[in-house]
C-alpha cells in the first residue's frame, strides 16, 4: 500500500507486519506485549473517543509522557481524525510547560503519572480553553486516557461515516504535530510538521539493514523529533520496538531484548564507553595489556575497510579476545547505533566500529524532520566517519558564503506556531531554510558539521574561535563530564569544567588522595595538575589562538533537571554565564 500520512504506518502494520510484539512496555518487571491489531484497534477507538468529545480538525491535543506503547496509541488516533499532537518532554520547568501549553491552544493534556498530573492539573487551570487532564497510567479517581477510548468503543457506529470522512480527507500536507523546540537560547517556538514532513524523512532513510524480524529498544524521548522519526521508521520496517524502562535499565533491557539496533545522543554512549573503560581498568597483568592494546587499535580504525592486512590480523585477535564481550554486553545481536543530537566523538565510532558495532552519526534538526544526513552502510562508500555522512534522498544542501548550512526539501517544516516573522527568518524568499549550523561538504558527497554559528565567537585579537568543536574534543578525556568554552571580545579562550566525578574519584582513591567533597576535591593541587595536564594535550591539537589558557573547575554535575543541559543534553550557555558569573569575573577581572 502507499504510505502517505503517518496513519497509512499503522495501517500497513495491521497488514503485512502484524505479530505479538509490535510494540512492548516492561510493567512490573514483566514486558506487557502488543500486537498490530492491539495497535490499530485502540488507536481507533481513541480517534472514534475525540469525535465524540467534539474535537475538529486542526485541535490539539498535548502528551507529557515516557516512552510507552500508549505514546503511539494516542499519537495514530489523533492524526486519524485531523488534531495536532503537541509532544512535550516530561523534565522541563513550570514556565516552559505554561508557555507552550497556553500558546500551543491545547484543549486536553495526557501525561504519564501522578506526580505530572498534580503539577499539570494546576498549570492547566490557569489556562481556559485547556479542559482536562489525564493519566496514562491507572490512577483511583484521576482522569484516565482509556476513558477516551471507552467512549469510542461505544460510539463506532455513529460516528463511522465521519471517522472516514475526516480519515480520507488528510492531505500529506496537513499539519500532524507541533513540535516545540528545547529553547537553548531564548523562548521555544512551535515546529509545525506535516505528515509529508515525517513520510519523507521515513522513506529517505531506508537504508538500515533492518526486517521486520528485528527488535529495538527506545530510549530517547519520543517528544524528541529524532526518537519520533526512527519510531515511525522502524514500524515502516515492521521491526518489534520496545520501549526501556528507564533509562538506568538500559544495558539490561539491551541484553534481556536482544536488540538489533537503537538510536542514541553521544552522551549515552560516552557513558557505555566509560563503563567499559571503568571495567577493563580493574584488569591486570597480561589481561589489562591486551585491552589496553585494543583500544589503541580501535581508535585507530579506517572507516568503508581501508585497514591494512596487519591491521585486520590484530584487529581479528583482539575482536575475539576483548571486543566480543563488548557485543555480547549489548545482547549479542546488535546491527548497528545511530546517533545523532548532537556532535559524536570520532574516536568513539572508531572504536566501536573496530568492535563490530557500526556506530553511524547522522544530523538533522527538529526544522527538517530532522534527518539531513546519515552514515549507512546498506551501499557501498555512504560513510565516513568524522562526517555526518551523505544528504538524505531529495534533500539539498547548499552552503552559504559565511559556511552556514541551508537545507531544502520536503523535509523542511511548514513554519513555526503563530510566528511568520520568525518563519520568515529563517526560510528566505528561495524555500531555502537556514540551520543556524556551520559545516562543509567532504569529496563533495559528506557533510561536516563544525559548529553553531550563533555559538563561535571572536575574540579581542579578531580571532574566531568555534567553541562546540573544542568542547568535543575535550570530552574525549575520562577526567572531563562536561565543558563550556568561553572568551567573546576577550584576549584568551577559558574553560569551565564539570569533572567526571566518578572516575576522578577513583582516580583520587588510586593516588591516595583524601577528601570531604567534591568542592574539597577539586582544589587540590594534585587535581589542579592532573587538569592542566589534561589542557595541555588538548591545546597541542589546536591552533595557538584556540588555547585554553584558564579554566576553573566547578562542584556541579551538570544535567537537565538543574538547568545546565537541555533536554536533548545540550549545553544551557545562557544558563551557565549566569550561574558561573562569578568565576567569568574572576577569569577576565570583571563582570561578563
Amino acid at each position: 500500500m502507499e504510505i502517505r500520512r503517518t496513519y497509512d504506518i499503522l495501517e500497513n502494520i495491521k497488514l503485512n507486519h502484524n505479530k505479538s510484539d509490535n510494540l512492548a512496555a516492561k510493567q512490573d518487571g514483566q514486558w506487557i506485549k502488543f500486537s498490530g491489531d492491539d495497535y490499530y484497534l485502540y488507536a481507533k477507538k481513541f480517534a472514534y473517543g475525540l469525535l465524540e468529545m467534539g474535537f475538529n480538525k486542526g485541535d490539539k491535543i498535548a502528551t507529557i509522557s515516557n516512552n510507552r506503547p500508549e505514546w503511539n496509541f494516542v499519537d495514530m488516533g489523533m492524526a486519524m481524525v485531523g488534531v495536532i499532537h503537541v509532544p512535550i518532554y516530561p523534565n522541563i520547568g513550570d514556565a516552559d510547560y505554561q508557555h507552550i501549553l497556553a500558546h500551543s491552544d491545547a484543549r486536553i493534556v495526557i501525561v504519564s503519572d501522578k506526580s505530572l498530573y498534580d503539577r499539570l492539573s494546576v498549570i492547566a487551570k490557569e489556562i481556559s480553553f485547556i479542559e482536562k487532564v489525564y493519566t496514562f497510567n491507572f490512577y483511583e479517581n484521576v482522569p484516565h486516557w482509556a476513558e477516551i477510548a471507552y467512549t469510542g468503543e461505544n460510539v463506532r457506529v455513529k460516528h463511522k461515516e465521519k471517522f472516514k470522512e475526516i480519515c480520507d480527507s488528510i492531505s500529506p500536507d496537513d499539519v500532524v504535530s507541533i513540535i516545540y523546540t528545547s529553547g537553548t537560547t531564548g523562548v521555544a517556538k512551535g515546529v509545525m510538521l506535516t505528515h509529508s514532513n515525517f513520510i519523507s524523512n521515513v522513506k529517505s532513510c531506508l537504508v538500515f539493514p533492518l526486517t521486520p524480524e528485528d527488535r529495538i529498544l527506545s530510549f530517547l524521548p519520543l517528544c524528541h523529533v529524532f526518537e519520533r522519526m526512527v519510531n515511525y521508521l522502524f514500524q515502516y520496517y515492521g521491526c518489534s520496538i520496545y520501549y526501556a524502562e528507564n533509562l538506568g535499565t538500559i544495558s539490561q533491557d539491551i541484553q534481556d531484548v536482544k536488540v538489533s539496533a537503537f538510536v542514541s545522543v553521544p552522551r549515552v554512549l560516552e557513558k557505555i564507553h566509560e563503563k567499559i573503560i571503568s571495567k577493563g581498568n580493574e584488569l591486570r597483568g597480561f589481561k589489562k595489556w591486551v585491552f589496553t592494546k585494543s583500544l589503541e587499535l580501535g581508535e585507530n580504525y579506517a572507516n568503508n575497510g581501508k585497514n591494512s592486512i596487519w591491521y585486520n590480523i590484530r584487529l581479528k585477535f583482539f575482536r575475539i579476545l576483548v571486543f566480543s564481550k563488548w557485543k555480547k554486553a549489548l545482547g549479542g545481536k546488535l546491527k548497528f547505533i545511530v546517533s545523532g543530537g548532537a556532535a559524536l566523538q570520532p574516536r568513539l565510532s572508531r572504536l566501536f566500529f573496530a568492535a563490530g558495532i557500526p556506530l553511524q552519526e547522522g544530523y538533522g534538526l527538529t526544522e527538517t524532520s530532522p534527518v539531513i544526513a546519515v552514515n549507512h552502510l546498506k551501499t557501498p562508500n555512504n560513510l565516513m566517519i568524522g562526517t555526518v555522512g551523505p544528504l538524505a534522498d531529495k534533500v539539498e544542501v547548499k552552503i552559504d558564503d559565511d559556511g552556514e548550512i541551508l537545507v531544502k526539501g520536503p523535509n523542511v517544516m511548514k513554519g513555526y506556531y503563530k510566528d511568520d516573522a520568525a518563519t520568515e527568518a529563517s526560510i528566505d524568499t528561495q524555500g531555502w531554510f537556514h540551520t543556524g549550523d556551520i559545516g562543509a561538504m567532504v569529496d563533495g558527497k559528506f557533510l561536516k558539521i563544525t559548529d553553531r554559528k550563533k555559538e563561535i565567537f571572536k575574540t579581542s585579537a579578531g580571532k574566531y574561535v568555534a567553541p562546540q568543536s573544542i568542547e568535543n574534543k575535550m570530552r574525549e578525556s575520562r577526567f572531563i563530564e562536561q565543558v563550556m568554552i568561553v572568551g567573546e571580545n576577550e584576549k584568551f579562550v577559558s574553560a569551565i569544567i564539570s569533572p567526571n566525578f566518578e572516575y576522578l574519584h577513583e582516580w583520587a582513591h588510586e593516588k591516595f588522595i583524601r577528601f570531604q567533597d567534591n568542592m574539597q576535591l577539586i582544589e587540590l593541587p594534585e587535581v589542579y595538575k592532573q587538569y592542566q595536564k589534561e589542557i595541555d594535550y588538548f591545546n597541542s591539537l589546536m591552533g595557538n589562538f584556540e588555547h585554553v589558557l584558564r579554566f576553573r573547575l566547578v562542584p556541579d554535575s551538570w544535567n537537565v533537571n538543574t538547568g545546565e543541559l537541555s533536554p536533548t543534553l545540550k549545553l544551557r550557555r545562557k544558563h551557565l554565564y549566569n550561574k558561573y558569573e562569578y568565576i567569568l569575573k574572576e577569569i577576565y577581572g570583571y563582570k561578563i
